[in-house]
């Protein structure tokens, strides 16, 4: 490929971008469930790892580790549906509740909207009839969701069963696809995706964990009601970069409004999410997962809504570490060492328009480069 003319490379990978994005596009609801069985079977390839040096036959090992994670997670939907409970047993409070705070909407909206009760029950009214007249669409829409939620659910274990019966015919199949010179860098990489990826998802779930723990103590010495509802559904969504805290930061209102006739908790609910996620975002997270994967908040941001946008919510969660997958790809790759620049968070402390050394450089020379042209310009000012 080094032999093409630039402009043809270039074009190359941009066809190849369009064509992985149409990829994920189209075929969403196989690669979903298979993505996410391969970010499983490398986080629980430490415990498969473990059966099989105590002598446990290989079939067996795996299905011990699958069985273990299976039970975690339903340890952790019972404790779920415990809160959720709770949260049903109050069903007739959260009616008056909410009856308390439409009355102050509103007397609100007509005396700044300048409309009567009476017409807001009208637009109410249409509004019911327009959903009335789409339920059909809604249900079916509802029940192709709910089939393609079971349908994930089932192929998660096949896939990570298969993944790990098959690992080292995968690897063999990957060593393969390249030259023996480059098997080196093939092995490097296939470490780092391993390393990176099993501390990224151990990191956020050690995340979620004391997320939950720290903001539903809070919430509870703070008198505020599903407490720890409130804090598992925060911790959930902030797994989901800068869109899920604020989608967490708003259900948290709504349900604290629907437990209370009062704002006071809302304003307690909202310091004390924010109190949690300063402590998250600046003391805890930065040691657990800040330093394992070094994408820049830009890209973050983009890999978010185009993951949203292309697989939905299991999208948006994968994003992350699949750019870091890619990043480690294009980090060992010397063709495509520029995209993983591009996706690090390692900003050229010069300007590449004032100071051509830094355009093409490595890492440690460019320091280097940007340490001495610094020192010159002190030298010029002086």
């Amino acid at each position: 490929m080094n032999q093409l003319p630039l402009t043809v490379r270039r074009s190359i990978e941009l066809m190849g971008i369009c064509l992985l994005l149409i990829l994920l596009y189209v075929g969403n609801n196989i690669l979903m469930p298979l993505i996410m069985a391969f970010f499983l079977s490398l986080l629980l390839l430490p415990l498969y790892r473990f059966f099989r040096n105590i002598k446990i036959p290989e079939v067996i090992a795996i299905t011990l580790t699958i069985l273990a994670a299976a039970i975690v997670v339903l340890a952790i939907l019972t404790f779920i549906s415990l809160q959720v409970a709770g949260l049903v047993k109050d069903f007739p409070q959260l009616q008056q509740n909410i009856n308390h705070h439409w009355t102050i909407l509103s007397d609100w909206v007509n005396r700044n909207l300048k409309l009567s009760a009476d017409q807001q029950i009208k637009v109410l009214q249409e509004q019911g009839d327009k959903l009335l007249n789409n339920a059909g669409t809604y249900m079916s829409g509802a029940a192709v969701s709910l089939t393609g939620v079971f349908v994930f659910v089932g192929l998660l274990p096949i896939y990570t069963f298969l993944i790990l019966f098959y690992k080292n015919l995968l690897l063999r199949f990957i060593f393969l696809w390249f030259q023996k010179d480059d098997h080196p860098k093939v092995e490097s990489a296939l470490r780092g995706t391993e390393v990176i990826i099993k501390n990224y998802i151990v990191g956020l779930l050690i995340q979620i964990s004391y997320m939950t723990v720290l903001l539903g103590i809070l919430l509870m010495i703070l008198g505020i009601k599903h407490a720890f509802l409130i804090a598992v559904i925060f911790a959930v969504l902030n797994l989901i970069p800068y869109v899920g805290a604020l989608i967490g930061n708003i259900l948290g209102v709504l349900l604290t409004l629907t437990t209370s006739n009062e704002l006071a908790p809302v304003i307690k609910v909202l310091l004390a999410i924010a109190a949690v996620q300063f402590l998250d975002n600046n003391i805890l997270m930065p040691r657990i997962v800040g330093s394992k994967v070094k994408i820049n908040s830009l890209v973050t941001v983009i890999g978010v809504i185009v993951g949203g946008a292309l697989a939905g919510i299991s999208g948006m969660f994968l994003s992350l570490p699949i750019i870091a997958i890619f990043k480690i790809i294009f980090d060992h790759t010397d063709e495509l060492r520029h995209w993983g620049i591009l996706l690090g968070d390692e900003r050229p402390g010069l300007s590449p328009m004032t100071y051509p050394i830094v355009r093409m450089r490595n890492r440690h020379q460019r320091e280097e480069d940007e340490k001495t042209a610094k020192q010159n310009e002190e030298e010029q000012k002086e």
